[in-house]
């Protein structure tokens, strides 16, 4: 689903147009560019992060494709269609990136968490893509590929299924302005989203547990789109905001960046599960020592146990600083609990071993 967010990129353009009507001395004394840390911690993502998984399927035999972590996508003969509905013949490529591991959702940017702030147990995310000469297909309507995630019964009442999500990681944006003949117009583009994905149930949609192979199976009717399988995780328990407070490295470009290259991150997963929560929500007109990022309201349990990543890039050096927590009680009559980082320079590797730590938490 695509939402309208509009405000800040305009604040941003306005922004970045009086930075240009600076005095030509000002200018040289400006970074090229204000950007350089965020891009450089998207670049480490990207890099370490989840890669495609390409396959060859006959159009009109179909066939099974198993990915690398064991997830079967079962493609039904004659399923694929072009984008104006013409039928597909032929080899095509069908292409599968995958997420299951909790270093991955990291790398991935991809947190399990809802449109509203409610943390996910993931059973596996997935982006997949059909295409043929270089043309994106699609899946006919009224049809769909059965998808097998390899994964244990879930713990709630019965047993019960897992729902399905859709995702999806842009976000539509429409910018006021004027033509070169000074016509008031305005354009539509897309954006990354600063929360990683945008996570919405689909509705009816659930994931069925077969016992006979030990797997979740469930249904894609499209392509093009993050798709997960994930329960909904409900510990009991009052609820708090935590505010992840930075004594050190905060970059303060966080707080200007709309386009999803944060130069400083921090996540949090709760002890035990594979789930990640993003605090994306720049704490706003922060004295020293309490700049951050701080969690959705009242969304964290106050008792969890858990493990946060904090990651920050600045003047072109890296940052981490992990911990280990039990969400306190907030004191006296506040509303929010925190939690200071200190994060200290580290490797480009060091980095990402802390990354991978974060599976065994």
């Amino acid at each position: 689903m695509k939402k309208q967010f509009s405000t800040p990129v305009v604040l941003l353009l306005a922004t970045a147009i009086g930075i240009a009507s600076c005095k030509k001395h000002n200018d040289a004394q400006a970074p090229q560019n204000p950007n350089a840390d965020g891009q450089l911690l998207a670049a480490f993502l990207q890099n370490n992060g989840p890669v495609f998984q390409s396959f060859t399927v006959d159009a009109a035999a179909g066939g099974t494709v198993t990915t690398s972590k064991g997830t079967k996508f079962i493609i039904p003969a004659n399923i694929f269609v072009t984008a104006s509905g013409a039928p597909v013949t032929g080899s095509v490529s069908f292409s599968v990136k995958e997420i299951k591991d909790v270093s991955d959702m990291i790398l991935g940017d991809k947190p399990t968490l809802t449109s509203d702030g409610q943390m996910l147990v993931s059973y596996g995310e997935y982006f997949t893509r059909a295409s043929q000469n270089n043309q994106d297909l699609k899946i006919k309507k009224d049809s769909a590929i059965k998808v097998q995630v390899q994964a244990k019964p879930n713990n709630g009442a019965n047993g019960q299924d897992i729902p399905i999500w859709s995702g999806d990681s842009t976000i539509t944006t429409t910018l006021s302005g004027y033509d070169y003949q000074n016509h008031s117009t305005t354009v539509t583009v897309q954006t990354a989203v600063n929360k990683g994905v945008v996570w919405n149930q689909k509705a009816a949609s659930y994931s069925f547990f077969n016992s006979s192979n030990g797997s979740l199976d469930f249904k894609l009717d499209s392509l093009m789109k993050w798709v997960n399988c994930d329960g909904l995780y409900n510990l009991p328990g009052t609820k708090t905001t935590v505010m992840g407070y930075f004594a050190t490295n905060f970059n303060a470009q966080t707080a200007t960046n709309y386009g999803g290259e944060q130069p400083t991150m921090l996540f949090f997963k709760p002890t035990g599960q594979k789930t990640v929560a993003k605090f994306y929500n720049v704490i706003m007109n922060a004295p020293a020592g309490y700049e951050g990022l701080h969690s959705y309201q009242a969304s964290i349990v106050i008792g969890q146990q858990g493990t946060f990543l904090a990651m920050s890039v600045k003047d072109g050096k890296f940052y981490a600083d992990m911990k280990d927590v039990t969400i306190g009680t907030p004191a006296g009559s506040n509303n929010y609990t925190s939690v200071t980082f200190n994060p200290q320079e580290v490797t480009e590797s060091a980095m990402l071993a802390l990354v991978n730590q974060m599976n065994s938490k």
